[in-house]
């Protein structure tokens, strides 16, 4: 029996008690991670890989993604050993864990490999998520999955050494704002009070994450600022922009690069809420939110069929982009 993850708070203990059980008693572990990883994501997934094959365990890691690839701006983690084409993952895993996944959609296509797990424990901290796991390690009042993560190498009695703490050091950065966001803790500080101790480099991590870019996204970024469109009368006061397929093609930007572009945008004073669509290459529109506060964003986005934090969410739509945009406008 299992607790409910919409249940705001800490995982039970029994929870974690049958999380060391099921880890310890197997041989081979898949893990997996969502669709278009981010840090938290995927450092979470290679911080326990790297653990759990140190141990002597086969471990496989990926996300289920038809073009695989590891964004640019996360190719510094270590661990990426690990990774195995989506083709190549266990069809009918015997234990299946997955990170920073909130619904199971986000899996991509390894969903169908997580409905044929014998066990799959879900490691997430997002509050929207649905508990789809058959163990559920959910606590959304941690500032990352990477938190959990940690949690759960410290209960297995695992070392967290450098390599493994700079993936999650890495999670907790980014899902934190560098220490910025409401989700900045005591806790969240002494956790990277104990990865530091370990010797990694947060400078240099700090400039793979968010100091570097080539030349091309500074011409997207002056087109998406240039087409932004500020809306004070819309609810609590909406700014917003779009990135084309075409901007991206033109300066040869692969769609991860663009990531970013939300947190500019999002400094706004006239509005509590910011928006980016972005278009991926198969033509959807990958549409990012962020909320100062006066609105749940996760709310918003879980009624146009995505999920997030109530600060930071985001959801997937294949109508143009004036459409889309009017189904957010009614929601705000």
């Amino acid at each position: 029996m299992t607790s409910d993850p919409r249940e705001s708070g800490p995982v039970p203990e029994r929870d974690w008690d049958r999380a060391v059980e099921l880890v310890s008693a197997a041989d081979e572990v898949a893990l997996a991670c969502h669709i278009s990883p981010d840090a938290d994501a995927l450092g979470s997934m290679l911080a326990v890989g790297m653990a759990l094959r140190a141990e002597g365990k086969r471990v496989t890691a990926s996300f289920g993604e038809r073009r695989f690839r590891v964004p640019r701006l996360l190719r510094f983690l270590p661990g990426q050993e690990l990774l195995v084409e989506p083709g190549a993952y266990p069809a009918m895993p015997e234990l299946m864990m997955t990170f920073d996944v909130p619904i199971v959609d986000r899996l991509g296509t390894l969903a169908a490999n997580a409905g044929k797990a014998r066990e799959l424990v879900v490691v997430d901290h997002h509050a929207s998520n649905t508990g789809f796991g058959t163990l559920n390690l959910v606590d959304p009042e941690a500032a990352a999955t990477a938190v959990l993560a940690e949690e759960l190498l410290v209960r297995l009695g695992l070392p967290i050494g450098r390599r493994v703490a700079t993936c999650l050091y890495a999670g907790l950065v980014t899902d934190t704002g560098s220490f910025r966001h409401s989700s900045t803790t005591p806790r969240a500080h002494a956790m990277a009070a104990r990865l530091l101790a370990t010797g990694l480099n947060p400078e240099e991590i700090a400039r793979e994450l968010w100091d570097r870019s080539p030349f091309g996204y500074l011409q997207v970024l002056g087109a998406a600022l240039d087409r932004a469109v500020l809306e004070p009368s819309t609810g609590p006061g909406l700014v917003w922009t779009f990135v084309t397929r075409q901007d991206r093609v033109a300066q040869d930007l692969p769609y991860d690069e663009v990531e970013g572009i939300i947190d500019v945008v999002r400094r706004t004073d006239e509005a509590d809420v910011a928006v980016i669509l972005k278009e991926d290459d198969d033509g959807a529109w990958q549409v990012s939110t962020r909320s100062k506060g006066a609105v749940d964003v996760a709310r918003v986005c879980a009624a146009l069929g995505g999920g997030g934090h109530a600060r930071a969410a985001g959801f997937t739509s294949h109508l143009p982009v004036e459409q889309t945009m009017e189904s957010l406008r009614a929601l705000l």
